[in-house]
């Protein structure tokens, strides 16, 4: 499919969609209103983050988890990452979970609470 940049990319994009929750009305002297809320979701969205890192909610966590590959001839032919993608948010009920779910390839894998925060995990191929 593409590259984990893109992939990147497209989180930050699902979170943006979500900006009343990534901006301060203050931080708008010269930037436009988009570019603050993008700035604010790339913030929130993590490729492996170190367990010390301390991430602003709501987040999306996500990690590379193996891949799948076909062979052809004996050798092989096509392979795609698979990555593993955590929503993390105080709200059980939240949207976020939903557009991620929505991306080709993605199934759902599971939910959990810890730390009184809601975790939702998907698989995505990309």
């Amino acid at each position: 499919m593409g590259l984990r940049t893109n992939l990147h990319q497209i989180l930050c994009d699902i979170l943006a969609s979500f900006g009343v929750w990534l901006w301060n009305p203050f931080d708008f002297e010269e930037d436009t209103v988009d570019d603050v809320i993008m700035e604010g979701a790339k913030k929130h969205v993590y490729f492996q983050p170190p367990e010390s890192m301390l991430l602003e909610y709501p987040c999306i966590v996500y990690r590379g988890d193996g891949g799948d590959t076909q062979f052809a001839d004996n050798a092989p032919y096509i392979r795609k990452r698979r990555y593993q993608i955590t929503v993390m948010d105080e709200n059980p009920d939240s949207p976020i979970p939903d557009k991620v779910a929505a991306l080709p390839l993605c199934t759902y894998d599971r939910d959990y609470t810890a730390d009184n925060l809601n975790h939702f995990v998907f698989n995505i191929y990309y």
